[in-house]
């Protein structure tokens, strides 16, 4: 990738971040601290997308730097990956919350969040244009393959994800992290099987052009 293209797309991406930054399409647009729209490589070859912002991320503005982030690192690293080669963004830009009687949690973001923030998140993957997307957890992953989809039983396997990118799906860290017992092994196994068939899939050679026609072929 020359140093011209990479200039190109982080300008687009810092641009389309202003637009993000603005957007008060949602309530959680105006209930947020900052509009997290994503960071990392635009010129990653792995684009890893998550469910929405948490309360550290809306603190500080950036995807995935609480202990979920912490785990994220972790397993990137085992495939031979450091975090500022990907990019890393989520299907909402903002922390979806809901208020209790001991301050706002975090919860899944609505259809409604979703479908507003889709245009963001469209432009994220064409402009980053990737070999591979992972989604983590079952909001990110049904946003791409529809709601009738169940991540136990059908993460783990290659779907055709936006433009035609392979799309791998695989447990949120957040749920990795909430394991106990003798459960957080068997998610554990599942996450590092899923992981493999990343940096199997990202080790291919990038398809080759087809040849062109020889001229005694010519008209």
């Amino acid at each position: 990738m020359s140093l011209e293209e990479r200039a190109a797309r982080t300008r687009a991406l810092e641009e389309a971040a202003a637009h993000a930054s603005a957007c008060r399409k949602c309530a959680i647009g105006s209930e947020r601290r900052n509009n997290v729209y994503g960071e990392g490589d635009p010129c990653a070859r792995l684009m890893v997308i998550g469910e929405g912002p948490g309360e550290t991320e809306d603190k500080l503005g950036r995807p995935f730097v609480g202990r979920a982030g912490e785990l994220l690192n972790k397993m990137l690293g085992a495939i031979g990956l450091a975090r500022e080669d990907v990019y890393i963004c989520n299907i909402v830009k903002c922390r979806p919350t809901l208020s209790t009687p001991s301050g706002l949690r975090n919860r899944a973001p609505d259809p409604p969040e979703i479908a507003n923030c889709r245009p963001f998140l469209d432009g994220q993957i064409e402009m980053i244009n990737p070999a591979v997307i992972l989604a983590l957890g079952a909001p990110a992953a049904k946003s791409f393959l529809g709601s009738t989809f169940a991540i136990t039983k059908m993460r783990g396997r290659w779907y055709e994800g936006p433009h035609g990118i392979p799309l791998m799906v695989t447990f949120h860290p957040a749920y990795v992290l909430r394991q106990t017992g003798g459960e957080i092994n068997a998610v554990k196994r599942m996450v590092w099987d899923d992981l493999k068939c990343v940096r199997t899939k990202l080790d291919e050679p990038p398809p080759q052009p087809p040849p062109e026609q020889p001229a005694l072929f010519d008209a």
